[in-house]
Order: structure tokens, then C-alpha cells, then sequence
């Protein structure tokens, strides 16, 4: 049996959560804003879940995701992301991510199918690369409460890890990552926008 993608009653408790969340440390001592959680699924399989906040319109955060092919010049770990010609006339990219483990440099590869559902959900699933699953998808959600513009950007990953990697190495290395990941989203965001 796989995760059904499109069952969210994780994500949507994650959301409901967010607001009282006070973030999580990103090892380096700095609080990020960024709400994690994880959910053990059949075998190898983990559902990650991640939420934050970003002061900008979902409009405009979707323009920092959606630049496929400059997301390595501001996503830590991601050493190539670059579009490939797809045979549907889709939208395919393939992404390289390095990583240190246990002083072993680690690249993992992916090639995704994105599907885009402008300016509100941005979904992929790997075609190929290293690990048995991959999958998910961005959410934007504009927060009706907040007093300015408000994007609640939620990441929802699916993943099934090469039989050869410790699945518990795998998930803490991601969720590391998640959360410098979604903070370089709303720093480049505020970049390109203005602060």
C-alpha cells in the first residue's frame, strides 16, 4: 500500500497547528518559523509535512518557486536544478542535491514531473532518479487574518529511501534541510520583492 498524496488530514492538522508554533531550531541556534512534522507510513515510507509563514503574496511566492532553473543559486544542499524537455510537452526538472553524511559526500537524483496549479498548489512526482518514491506538493495559502499580505507556503513530501539508506538518517537530514529550504524561499522572496 502507498500514501495517497491527496489524503491531508496530517497537513491539515499541521496547518491548523502552525500559528501556534514557535518554530523549530535549525541547529544553529536561529528559530526559522518553520513548523515540521513527520509520519511514519508502511515500511521505509515517511510522509513529511512543513509549514510557514512568508510577508509576501502567494502571487509573488510563487515566482521564487517556479524559477526552476536558478533554485540551486539559493536552496541549500541543491547543486543543480535545471528544466529538461518533457515528452508531453509538461514540465520536467531534474534536481541534484549534495549532502554530508558521516564526512561521505552524498549527491541524490531526481527527475520530476511539476504540475502546476497557479498561484495555489505546485505538485511533483519523480520520474527517476535514487530513491524508490518521491512526491508531493507545495501549497500557497493566503492568511486571512493577518494584517498584511500573508502566505502560508506548506510542503508535503512522500518519500520511500534506497533500501541502502538508514530511513531515520534520510528523515533527519531532510527535515534539517526542510527548514533552511522554506527559510531560503522567504529570505529570497524578500530579496527579489523588497523586504
Amino acid at each position: 500500500m502507498t500514501a495517497n498524496i491527496s489524503d491531508m488530514t496530517s497537513f491539515e492538522a499541521a496547518r491548523l497547528d502552525a500559528d501556534a508554533a514557535v518554530g523549530i531550531d535549525d541547529g544553529a541556534g536561529h528559530e526559522t518559523g518553520v513548523t515540521i512534522q513527520t509520519e511514519k507510513l508502511e515500511g521505509q515510507q515517511r510522509r513529511i509535512l512543513a509549514l510557514t509563514d512568508i510577508p509576501f503574496t502567494a502571487e509573488q511566492v510563487w515566482q521564487i518557486l517556479t524559477d526552476y532553473d536558478n533554485l540551486s543559486s539559493f536552496i541549500p544542499n541543491l547543486s543543480c536544478s535545471q528544466r529538461l524537455s518533457h515528452p508531453e510537452g509538461g514540465i520536467r526538472l531534474e534536481q541534484i542535491g549534495s549532502q554530508c553524511f558521516l564526512n561521505i559526500k552524498f549527491c541524490a537524483r531526481v527527475v520530476l514531473d511539476m504540475v502546476e496549479a497557479f498561484p495555489r498548489e505546485l505538485s511533483f512526482s519523480m520520474v527517476e532518479g535514487d530513491f524508490r518514491q518521491f512526491e508531493g506538493r507545495w501549497t500557497l495559502e493566503s492568511v486571512a487574518e493577518a494584517k498584511d499580505s500573508m502566505t502560508r507556503l506548506g510542503y508535503e513530501l512522500v518519500i520511500r529511501p534506497p533500501r541502502a539508506m538508514p530511513v531515520a538518517l534520510i528523515e533527519r537530514h531532510i527535515r534539517h534541510d526542510l527548514s533552511r529550504n522554506l527559510k531560503a524561499i522567504s529570505d529570497r522572496t524578500a530579496v527579489v520583492f523588497g523586504a
